[in-house]
């Protein structure tokens, strides 16, 4: 097998893995956080739903961790080693391409820095840990800068998705789907960032 041809499966493989599973835990992570907003007891309830399903860490490791890293590695290579031309062209596109990658390299950090605190910490997770974290004012505008990259990280990559996989095909299609996906980024970032900000209000 060729170079290019390697090169064009990790890439497709890339982007899938963007979107199935990484990008739909993300959205199923997201609207659990959003359960705080109803109280403490109603989070730590959805907590312990999911913590409760059988096989949980063999899902994890197999639909989640495994899929994250393949995607956040490669994707930092990817961003690494890609051309940019925006101060050459200064094109829309030209910027959604470099915000991308930008965006990529802030939410694997973000992600590291998430485990690290939450799932890796050696406390179960629950209401008070997260109200614990986001106490710091730094650690909490760390975790909304977070957020909101890993939202336009998969929000500008399904739109990218849908081009390289044949579903969006001429002009029209793409700049409806850019708007479809933009308002997708302001919904999830209103989601994630209410979230954070019930976290705050007090522990359980």
């Amino acid at each position: 097998m060729s170079q290019d041809k390697r090169e064009f499966i990790f890439r497709r493989l890339h982007t899938l893995a963007g979107v199935v599973p990484v990008g739909l835990f993300l959205i199923e992570h997201l609207f659990t956080n959003a359960s705080a907003i109803n109280g403490p007891q109603a989070f730590n309830d959805a907590v312990a739903f999911i913590q409760n399903l059988p096989f949980l860490t063999l899902i994890e490791f197999i639909f989640i961790f495994i899929p994250l890293l393949y995607h956040g590695v490669y994707g930092l290579y990817v961003a690494f080693t890609s051309g940019y031309n925006v101060g050459r062209y200064g094109w829309f596109r030209n910027w959604m391409f470099v915000l991308q990658r930008v965006t990529g390299v802030i939410t694997f950090i973000f992600i590291v820095f998430h485990l690290w605190t939450t799932r890796f910490s050696g406390n179960a997770p629950s209401f008070d840990l997260v109200h614990r974290i986001v106490a710091n004012p730094v650690t909490f505008w760390f975790m909304v800068i977070g957020v909101v990259a890993a939202v336009f990280h998969l929000s500008n990559g399904l739109w990218s998705f849908c081009i390289h996989w044949g579903i969006t095909v001429g002009p029209r299609s793409q700049r409806v789907f850019a708007y479809v996906f933009g308002v997708f980024f302001l919904v999830l970032s209103y989601v994630g960032i209410s979230a954070l900000v019930a976290f705050t209000h007090g522990a359980a």
